[in-house]
């Protein structure tokens, strides 16, 4: 009986120690993040670059607003960071304000459970300074403790505001609210011309530390003259965060310009920036990843995803490579502002 038992126990012992250890999560590799130089790194010092996709505008697509759906992005696509897109105008957050922000919660908590970032986005394009300011208090005081949120404190300024004039003056009416409650986690401030003059905020920067500036682009318009204005700002010391682009035209629609998006990825990845997708959306545009009929839950079969989202899940897969729930940097973490590549 003893020699059975004997064995029994060996056995268990050889199976627990054959199993594999739990995947790491890519908050627990780089847990929390901050800014150094034009660089955002880890809780190590390590160059973090996440690549993840953005949800729709909450009020006309909360579908995906769910840990399923969250969940399969992070299983199946391999990412590591969301969006959570939460709108302001067009009965978003201005007429509902509890709804949506019970809308960024859910996303939030989503991405707190999958262990993974998520960039809260006050998804604009007109400064609502007083109601923005309201909305990231509430979320830094519930929230800000954790190292998953991200706050991007206005998505898209129009060419008509300012950066000296209206936008700077926004953001420095935002940001002391969220860090009078979270002195710690990633800000990523939208800046002039639909998220785009990055190189004026460089020129003006914020008087905030642990701060990126937001580059949009959509590949089928926005080309080698934006890249520059990326590159300039980057010499000039400022991190960048792409938390918005597309492979299509910048209306959405137009073919996938799968040329200019690899032209894109090269640059991203040399230059370690993060980098999301638009869109996690049925909309029937060109940039929506998934098509009619894809569940609000997740398990998308290849037919349920559209052109465009197949190509980029190929790149999440590829890029996020050692598995869906840590990211890797292919680039020397050492890399400085001299060595970048336009």
């Amino acid at each position: 009986m003893f020699r059975i038992f004997h064995v029994s126990l060996l056995v268990l012992v050889a199976a627990l120690c054959a199993a594999p250890a739990a995947a790491e999560t890519a908050v627990e590799r780089h847990g929390q993040l901050r800014v150094v130089g034009n660089r955002i790194v880890g809780q190590n010092g390590e160059a973090v670059v996440l690549r993840g996709m953005s949800l729709f505008w909450s009020q006309w697509e909360p579908a995906f607003y769910n840990e399923d759906a969250i969940g399969w992005l992070r299983d199946d696509w391999n990412v590591n960071v969301v969006r959570a897109a939460i709108a302001v105008h067009h009965g978003g957050y201005m007429a509902h304000p509890e709804r949506e922000t019970a809308r960024a919660e859910a996303a939030i908590e989503a991405a707190v459970k999958l262990g993974i970032y998520v960039i809260v986005d006050w998804h604009a394009h007109q400064p609502e300074p007083d109601a923005a300011g309201v909305f990231f208090e509430r979320i830094a005081r519930k929230y800000g403790h954790l190292p998953n949120v991200i706050y991007e404190t206005y998505n898209e300024p129009l060419r008509e505001h300012d950066w000296s004039k209206v936008i700077k003056p926004y953001h420095m009416k935002v940001i002391p609210r969220i860090r009078a409650h979270d002195p710690d986690n990633l800000i990523v401030a939208g800046t002039q011309s639909w998220s785009q003059d990055v190189d004026k905020a460089a020129d003006d920067p914020l008087p905030y530390t642990n701060l990126a500036y937001t580059l949009h682009f959509y590949a089928g318009t926005h080309k080698q003259e934006l890249r520059d204005k990326a590159a300039t700002a980057l010499k000039k010391g400022v991190a960048l965060f792409v938390t918005e682009w597309g492979t299509t035209n910048a209306d959405g629609n137009g073919p996938v310009d799968r040329d200019e998006t690899r032209r894109w990825w090269e640059f991203m990845e040399k230059n370690q920036l993060s980098y999301l997708n638009w869109s996690v959306s049925t909309k029937p545009e060109s940039s929506a990843a998934l098509l009619k009929g894809a569940s609000r839950r997740g398990r998308w079969t290849h037919r349920q995803i559209s052109p465009s989202g197949l190509f980029v899940r190929q790149q999440l897969k590829k890029m996020n490579r050692l598995g869906p729930h840590v990211s890797t940097v292919p680039v020397s973490p050492t890399a400085q502002v001299g060595h970048l590549t336009p």
